[in-house]
């Protein structure tokens, strides 16, 4: 049996992606209790930076299908001492049957990781990406219109890796369409739109990016925002502050942009208040934040599920076989 790792959102793929938006949905109708489908596996919660819904969402996530969970900290394990990551990845993988992680480093680290082939390996948030954040945003947006396609979402704020696993995610949607307005230089990096745009043109999504707050689009369906520091770290430039200030979310942002009543309010969450979003965004009624961040739990339970569970893998290698008889 293959491990399924989820390290970007471009390797699960269109079908999978969408497998696990909709999966999400379902947990949330069967509130949060779908059996035991993990009853005997082991999940390690490996942070080396801090956390609030993704570490509870994972940790309460595997205990509510049935796994045991053990958690490390960012000094627990040898790898802190100078043990190499896939050394200790091969340890493990004795052990566990997954392991979440969040480094805030470099890709290379979870690549390491996943160079074992026992135990899954789900990124819950890299340098680069936080995969399973796009899949809770999708399954926000799915259930609030009951539809992806023709969803415009517009992102205020920092080309981070919320953004950058949003831009994937939209890019292999069909019909949904995301315009990132960023400070200049705060951008998604070049790499991360040529991917982001070539997948898009493939599936019709539909992915833009520029610099002008007077250039904002009208009618839009979803507003999204992040913290401006991602992670809390520092950023280089110690005059950074007064080029994102025009790009706070404030209740006249949401008045130029919204379609009408039914555009939505979106952030990762944790918002520094007065800062990226004002109060009376976030907690006015278009926000779906703090739903948002409930549905942390909901997308943890999907992708662990999908990541472990034999009967699913069972009943989507049955139907890849079907699929390529007919």
């Amino acid at each position: 049996m293959t491990v399924r790792h989820i390290l970007s959102v471009l390797d699960l793929g269109p079908e999978n992606l969408a497998h696990l938006v909709r999966r999400s949905l379902v947990v949330i109708n069967d509130n949060g209790r779908p059996g035991y489908p993990l009853r005997g596996k082991v999940v390690g919660i490996y942070f080396r930076g801090s956390s609030t819904r993704t570490r509870t969402s994972f940790t309460v996530g595997a205990q509510r299908l049935g796994a045991g969970t053990i958690a490390y900290g960012p000094n627990d394990l040898q790898v802190a001492t100078g043990e190499t990551i896939s050394d200790t990845a091969r340890v493990l993988s004795g052990f566990l049957d997954a392991l979440v992680i969040r480094t805030n480093g470099p890709d290379s680290e979870m690549k390491d990781f996943a160079s074992q082939g026992q135990m899954a390996i789900v990124n819950a948030m890299s340098e680069t990406e936080h995969p399973t954040q796009a899949i809770a945003d999708l399954a926000t947006i799915l259930g609030e219109f009951g539809h992806l396609d023709d969803v415009h979402i517009l992102y205020l704020g920092e080309g981070n890796n919320t953004a950058a696993s949003l831009a994937f995610a939209v890019a292999q949607t069909p019909g949904m369409r995301l315009t990132l307005v960023t400070p200049e230089g705060y951008g998604l990096p070049e790499r991360c739109l040529e991917s982001a745009s070539a997948h898009a043109s493939q599936s019709g999504a539909v992915i833009e990016h520029h610099h002008r707050m007077d250039r904002l689009p009208a009618a839009v369906d979803v507003v999204y925002t992040t913290r401006w520091q991602t992670m809390g770290v520092p950023k280089p430039d110690p005059d950074w502050r007064p080029k994102f200030e025009p790009y706070a979310v404030t209740p006249d942002v949401m008045a130029r942009v919204s379609k009408d009543a039914r555009t939505i309010f979106l952030h990762d969450l944790p918002a520094v208040r007065g800062a990226d979003v004002q109060d009376d965004v976030l907690d006015g009624p278009q926000s779906r934040a703090f739903r948002q961040a409930h549905n942390k739990l909901n997308s943890a339970m999907a992708v662990l599920e999908w990541c472990l569970s034999k009967s699913e893998q069972s009943h989507l290698e049955k139907r890849r076989v079907s699929t390529a008889s007919d």
